[in-house]
Parts: C-alpha cells; sequence; structure tokens
C-alpha cells in the first residue's frame, strides 16, 4: 500500500517561480542577493521570456527578437544577484493562463525536486498588480509545490521533496512605503529584509532589462527616496511554516 511518504527536506536555498523577466528584479533582487552572499543556493523559474512586453524608447529589440533580447537581460541581471540556476519554461507572454495544467505542473515539479529548496517566492493569487500571466504563475506554483511533496505525482522528477514556506511579495509598494517602522504596522507584511548591502546590485540588476526602462526608472530611480525604497523588501506569508514574531528580518527565520 502506498503510505504517502515524502522525501527528506534538504537544507535547500530560494527558489523563485516568476512569469517574465524582470519580475525577479522588481521583487526579490536584494534577497536573492543577499541569500546567494549567505551561501544558499538560489534559482529562478520563468515562465515565459517576456515577449509582449516593451521594446524600449528608442527601441533595443524588434517584436521578433523581443523574447531573445529579454532572455539576455534577464540571464544578465542574475548573474550581477548570484543566481546560479535560471530555467524558462517558453510559454507565450499574456497567455500563461493556457498552458496545459499537467505539463507545466511537471515542469516546475522536476525543477523542485532537483533544486529542494526550503523557500519558494512567487506571486499572491491576485498576481500584485492583478496582471494575468502573474495570477496565473501564483496558481501553477502552489500546485506545483503541493505536487512536489507527494511521490505519488511524476515519480520519474526525482524523490519528492517538500517545501517549508511559500512567500509573496506583501501588498504595500516598495515605492510608496519603505519605513520600516511604517512597515512593520501593515497588514500583509510578515518578512522585511534589509538588503541596503545589496541596493547597488538591486539597482544593476533592474538596469540590466534595458528594454523595460520605462517602467522600471520612474519606480525604482525616482528621487527623493530611491535608494531607500530599494533597500527594504517585505513579503507576505502565503503557505507553510508560520513565524512566531512578525516580521520577521529573513525568509528562513525559525526553519
Amino acid at each position: 500500500m502506498h503510505d504517502g511518504t515524502v522525501g527528506e527536506t534538504a537544507d535547500g536555498g530560494l527558489l523563485m517561480i516568476l512569469a517574465h523577466p524582470d519580475d525577479e528584479s522588481f521583487m526579490v533582487a536584494g534577497t536573492m542577493r543577499a541569500v546567494a552572499a549567505s551561501g544558499r543556493r538560489t534559482a529562478l523559474v520563468c515562465a515565459t521570456r517576456g515577449d509582449a512586453g516593451s521594446v524600449g524608447d528608442p527601441p533595443l529589440a524588434t517584436r521578433d527578437t523581443l523574447a531573445q533580447v529579454r532572455e539576455g537581460e534577464l540571464r544578465d541581471a542574475c548573474a550581477i544577484l548570484g543566481v546560479a540556476s535560471v530555467e524558462l519554461l517558453d510559454y507565450r507572454d499574456r497567455h500563461l493562463a493556457d498552458a496545459p495544467d499537467d505539463e507545466i505542473r511537471a515542469s516546475l515539479v522536476r525543477v523542485l525536486r532537483r533544486e529542494r529548496p526550503r523557500v519558494v517566492v512567487t506571486f499572491d493569487p491576485n498576481g500584485v498588480n492583478r496582471h494575468p500571466d502573474h495570477v496565473a504563475i501564483a496558481r501553477f506554483a502552489l500546485d506545483a509545490v503541493t505536487a512536489a511533496a507527494d511521490d505519488r505525482w511524476h515519480p520519474a522528477a526525482g524523490p519528492a521533496h517538500r517545501v517549508e514556506r511559500v512567500v509573496w511579495p506583501s501588498p504595500v509598494e516598495p515605492w510608496a512605503e519603505w519605513r520600516p517602522e511604517a512597515l512593520a504596522q501593515c497588514a500583509g507584511v510578515d518578512f522585511i529584509v534589509d538588503v541596503a548591502a545589496w541596493q547597488a546590485d538591486k539597482a544593476r540588476a533592474l538596469r540590466a532589462h534595458r528594454t523595460q526602462h520605462l517602467g522600471i526608472e520612474p519606480r525604482w530611480f525616482a528621487p527623493p527616496a530611491a535608494e531607500a525604497s530599494r533597500s527594504t523588501e517585505t513579503f507576505r506569508l502565503g503557505w507553510g511554516r508560520a513565524v512566531s514574531v512578525r516580521p520577521a528580518g529573513d525568509l528562513f527565520a525559525e526553519l
């Protein structure tokens, strides 16, 4: 009889399951850099190549070349942030919800079992800003996290692995509020990560997404508080082990 036993949880790192190139730099760049600097492994799965995004102004790509250009930008940003593995699933931008459930689940389970992370970062159920791809990857990610822990799903993908915590970006926009004392009082702020030591790397990673500068510059580089807003990242517990005191200063707190 199948007893439902799952594999041992490895002393793993951080896996991001996101929708587009630049999501990682918007959401979790400083934290990724800090985790990598601490010696833990960081990895990213990006479900699309962002082919429906901006080509830049003046143009830095054509519609035909944008996917390739944005993949290059993503890899440049991740190199700055110390991300050990970057995998793209090649679904169409703005059509991620059409991905076959079984197919994308199998792909994500394979990555989860290979990387064996303790913490996964993805979007919340509303996709933060209701972008349809963000909403879709949030659904697919949590589905895969639970499937990866059950060895009846995709046994060829490797030994089962139970993620300990899934976190989402908090509902507080970093360019709207960045003061830790104020953030600590905000609902949905379960983790406040001080990334001041890495804010310059975060800035470089953001600017590596050169085709997307029209959306990046006014949010992250407008004075007077641009550096301060890049120095703190906040997250909400989505699933898994809670912390005893909120907000915690580390996504791995009490694991």
